[in-house]
């Protein structure tokens, strides 16, 4: 398919840092929001300009009827750097924001300088869970699944600890709204860049978490560390949003692998 096979939409983003410095993208998990990245933000607005965006169906951004394709979503992005005027971004995505990032950087690697993925997948070999959460919000909505996805996103210590953040999180899944939310999922049941891996040529950092059970190392970051030339793979203890769970490690690995472009 043609990247944006449909048409782009354009997307919801917030621009923070210094307005002449070098851009960075940030786009996020499946049911989240920019707002996801607020521990980033001190460390990697120093010196850079920021951009976080909310994929289609999410957030601040339109929800136009689905199904979505990584395609589309890649679509998006281009269209929105081409309103930025910006011919090329170093970008870092987590998850649903690591399979836009690996698209872009395959497919448009021209306007990709950099790339940092985080707790991510180039494929799904089982789509069976995919199916399962598709046909729970088809008839229950973002509130069926809500606590379920959360329970992914952090480890048991960490939730216990934090149980604001957990309560943002899973009001941050069930203000997704339900065809945003079904539009990504039919997008990452149906996405396979496993054999593109091998195109991406942009200086590329892979970061795992050890105790994630939505793409744990085995075989999501192995697939990617193994089909990326030259990736920096590193393993953090965490489960998904390990930059929410590990913001200090994340906020170094970042600020180290962007300020050697």
């Amino acid at each position: 398919m043609a990247m944006g096979e449909r048409g782009p939409v354009a997307l919801h983003h917030v621009v923070d840092g210094p307005a002449d410095a070098p851009p960075l993208v940030l786009l996020g998990s499946l049911g989240s929001a920019l707002d996801m990245w607020a521990p980033q933000l001190p460390a990697l607005t120093e010196g850079r300009r920021v951009i976080r965006v909310d994929h289609r169906g999410h957030g601040g951004s339109p929800v136009p009827a689905g199904p979505y394709t990584i395609s589309e979503l890649a679509g998006d992005v281009l269209a929105l750097l081409d309103r930025l005027g910006l011919d090329r971004v170093d970008y870092a995505g987590l998850s649903l924001g690591g399979m836009v990032g690996m698209y872009l950087a395959a497919e448009a690697p021209e306007r990709i300088a950099r790339l940092a993925l985080m707790a991510t997948s180039a494929y799904y070999p089982d789509k069976t869970p995919w199916q399962t959460r598709i046909e729970a919000v088809a008839g229950g909505g973002t509130d069926a699944i809500a606590a379920a996805v959360v329970r992914n996103w952090f480890s048991a210590p960490f939730a216990a600890a934090n149980p604001d953040t957990l309560a943002w999180a899973e009001e941050s899944v069930r203000k997704t709204p339900d065809l945003g939310y079904l539009g990504c999922c039919q997008a990452i049941r149906d996405w396979d860049h496993v054999a593109r891996l091998g195109e991406i040529s942009a200086p590329s950092l892979m970061i795992c978490g050890t105790s994630d059970p939505a793409t744990p190392e085995q075989p999501h970051g192995a697939t990617i560390a193994g089909g990326i030339p030259g990736v920096r793979f590193e393993l953090l203890d965490a489960a998904h949003l390990l930059n929410i769970e590990r913001p200090t490690e994340v906020n170094a690995l970042l600020t180290e692998h962007f300020a050697a472009g």
